[in-house]
């Protein structure tokens, strides 16, 4: 398990395009991009290394909390895992590329792919201060043309960024991502309404190609929760200080909704239920929401079953709700 703050040589390489910023300057530019995102822009405003730099820093932590948590389930449900190469679609300054890095040590060829010139330039010198992202092939151009030309990749991430194109876009967009895994495909979309709608269609869309769930669902069948209910998840993430000038936020700590799914070519060997949110613990049986290869129940445990009472109360919003072996 990789823990879910950015790794030592990525904070250094960030800490040290921090001096002689304009923390206003960064906020500003940060919530312009914010919301230009939210309206469905994508990164259209980001321009320039500036622009670039200011959305870093106020997303970078973030992206790579959630991309770390679906790194992290895949590797719990698929130990076994380790792939060779990387392909980053939609990849940005290289949030999930980092993660993933951190995640599998068998990793040596990393391909990225992203239109935007500032964020590539900001990637290629972030990665410069790691030595496994430093021969990093970065290429720009738009996600589906690059795709074409790409070559297979053990494992295929795409983080924060089917929400920005449309259904049909999206659609082909799966089918290319999905024709270039050799292994596994990970999509990370923000834990709202909309982004677990974006994760379940692709999800159908490519089960019925051939995938596999691997997480977070225990089984490759419909989602059984129903609206106003949608699969997502927390991840907590600590704040620099930096981070906190730039959000003008007080806490230490912010917490990450996302939604996720990885797909296999195989199914895995083993599928355990997943904890849909928090349990709640009392002194008598802690309850829990889990997501079955059945379908979706509450189970309760009771304290006087000891051993498995205190596994239970170990179980966290997310986690694979397996037996101990």
């Amino acid at each position: 398990m990789i823990p879910p703050d950015l790794p030592s040589e990525l904070k250094s390489a960030l800490d040290a395009r921090l001096h002689g910023l304009s923390r206003s300057d960064a906020a500003e530019r940060s919530a312009n991009i914010s919301k230009t995102y939210r309206d469905g822009g994508g990164s259209d405003a980001i321009r320039s290394e500036a622009d670039a730099l200011a959305y870093a820093l106020a997303r970078m932590p973030a992206t790579y909390a959630a991309v770390t948590a679906g790194l992290n389930a895949l590797a719990e449900i698929t130990p076994d895992f380790a792939p060779e190469s990387l392909l980053d679609v939609g990849a940005g300054p290289g949030t999930a590329s980092w993660a993933a890095a951190e995640a599998f040590s068998s990793l040596t060829g990393f391909t990225l792919l992203d239109a935007n010139g500032a964020l590539r330039a900001l990637a290629l010198e972030l990665g410069g201060a790691s030595t496994r992202l430093r021969g990093m092939d970065y290429r720009r151009g738009e996600a589906r043309a690059e795709l074409a030309r790409a070559d297979a990749a053990d494992l295929v991430v795409a983080s924060y960024m089917i929400g920005e194109i449309g259904d049909a876009e999206r659609m082909a967009l799966a089918d290319l991502m999905w024709a270039r895994t050799r292994d596994t495909l990970l999509v990370v979309e923000p834990g709202t309404p909309a982004g677990y709608a974006r994760i379940i269609a692709l999800r159908a869309q490519l089960i019925a190609a051939g995938a596999h769930v691997a997480a977070p669902c225990p089984h490759d069948g419909p989602c059984p929760l129903d609206a106003p209910d949608w699969c997502h998840f927390s991840q907590r993430l600590p704040r620099s200080q930096a981070h906190r000038q730039l959000k003008s936020a007080e806490l230490a700590y912010e917490d990450e909704r996302f939604a996720y799914v990885a797909l296999t070519r195989a199914p895995a060997a083993r599928r355990p239920a997943r904890v849909l949110a928090q349990p709640v613990v009392s002194k008598v049986e802690v309850t829990a929401k889990l997501c079955t290869p059945q379908g979706l129940a509450v189970t309760k445990v009771s304290r006087r079953a000891k051993a498995d009472f205190a596994r239970a109360r170990r179980w966290r919003w997310g986690d694979a709700a397996m037996k101990e072996s």
